[in-house]
């Protein structure tokens, strides 16, 4: 009969077992802010290069800026 005895105290088991570890829940979080970061880093990369690009063809200029 010492099954009876574990009712009750499992969450005391949990803290003492899961001590020091990322839940379920925090690491569900963590990795959908790390993903929208690393999303909007690329964006951002990809708006840097168009308008690097823009510049670049605005700069060059063309038949309309020579007459």
């Amino acid at each position: 009969m010492a099954f009876f005895g574990l009712i009750g105290n499992d969450q005391k088991l949990a803290t003492q077992e899961y001590s020091g570890r990322e839940s379920a829940s925090d690491k569900a979080a963590r990795k959908r802010r790390q993903g929208h970061h690393r999303n909007a880093a690329k964006a951002a990369r990809q708006g840097q290069g168009w308008e690097a690009s823009e510049r670049s063809r605005q700069d060059r200029g063309g038949w309309w800026r020579t007459h």
